[in-house]
């Protein structure tokens, strides 16, 4: 299987969870956090859903800088979210479908200034920074959710909640 075929695999298993418990944060409680040192609710789903924007930036640069070219996903609502899962799989999937398997293999950097703080081939920056990432930040919301008392919808099969 090409990296492509898998990636776009994943992305399309990944995106319909995503989609599914994004869909559970309640706006009006974006402003919620579970300790001081916790990240609110709505920050916490907005830096998931801006993560998947990542891989058309892994795939069409050679590195991103924080300092310079970062700003941070400004959405107000769950269905401002919503509506940006849609818009970024799309240029998720062009981005995927037009990199080929010697580009995947091209080194890309994540800095900040002058410091690098990673560096590896972009197929690795993709799974590590992107996928990875955006499984673990899914699985902190579901517990931020289950803090208060709201369903969790399953991920991989059926959730507590699901269970009838």
């Amino acid at each position: 299987m090409s990296i492509n075929k898998s990636f776009l695999l994943e992305l399309q298993h990944e995106l319909t969870s995503t989609r599914k418990i994004i869909a559970c944060v309640p706006t009006d409680q974006w402003s919620w956090k579970p300790h001081v040192k916790s990240m609110s609710l709505g920050d916490l789903s907005k830096h998931i859903v801006e993560l998947i924007v990542w891989t058309e930036w892994i795939t069409k640069q050679d590195s991103l800088n924080f300092h310079t070219e970062y700003k941070p996903l400004e959405a107000k609502t769950t269905e401002e979210l919503l509506q940006l899962i849609d818009v970024f799989e799309k240029r998720v999937i062009q981005a995927i479908e037009t990199t080929t398997e010697e580009q995947w293999m091209e080194s890309w950097a994540l800095k900040a200034g002058d410091h690098t703080i990673v560096e590896m081939p972009k197929v690795g920056a993709n799974r590590f920074l992107v996928n990875n990432h955006i499984y673990h930040h899914r699985g902190q919301l579901s517990v931020y959710l289950r803090l208060l008392d709201i369903p969790i919808p399953g991920m991989y099969g059926p959730s507590a909640d699901d269970a009838k």
